[in-house]
């Protein structure tokens, strides 16, 4: 008899998950209003990326990057399989959500980075980093719709919550 549900998202996953969309709107929120709050929830953003790199590396098994990281070829298969209508179904990330997860740390990670060099005395009140840092939120408002939309059309394709799963760790084995 198969179980109910298996778990696949540990309790530290889960929690920078949600913690990186709360803090990610926030700051896209208070943007240009509150700055000493946007710069916080920069710095907040930060530090959860920094804290989800290791775990990726020495995490969970469904945390670590090694399991849904895959090559140009195998996401490119997968990405074919998918558009047939046969792609494999994955207990964790799949191939094109795995590089999702990547470019949004990544995004977030730079877009900190840009903010923070923004408030420095060595780089303050340059144009070109003030529109750096815009074009890379703006990237990753992208990325975070994109995101949103992938978690929509799987959930659907595969018959499954998602988002439900994000939140109890759970998922259908």
């Amino acid at each position: 008899m198969k179980p109910a549900a298996v778990p696949v998202w540990d309790a530290l996953v889960r929690s920078l998950h949600w913690l990186l969309a709360v803090t990610v709107g926030a700051a896209w929120v208070t943007g240009h209003w509150f700055h000493p709050l946007h710069h916080a929830l920069g710095y907040g953003a930060a530090a959860i990326v920094a804290a989800r790199i290791p775990w990726g590396v020495w995490g969970s098994r469904h945390a670590r990057f090694a399991d849904f990281v895959r090559g140009p070829r195998a996401t490119w298969r997968y990405a074919r399989a998918l558009l047939r209508g046969r792609a494999p179904r994955h207990l964790g990330h799949n191939p094109l959500g795995g590089w999702m997860i990547v470019a949004l740390l990544g995004c977030v990670a730079l877009t900190s980075l840009t903010g923070f060099l923004y408030t420095t005395d060595w780089l303050w009140g340059y144009a070109w980093l003030e529109a750096l840092h815009a074009a890379l939120a703006w990237l990753l408002a992208a990325l975070v719709a994109g995101h949103l939309c992938g978690v929509l059309v799987m959930s659907a394709l595969e018959g499954e919550n998602l988002v439900a799963g994000m939140l109890t760790g759970k998922k259908r084995p």
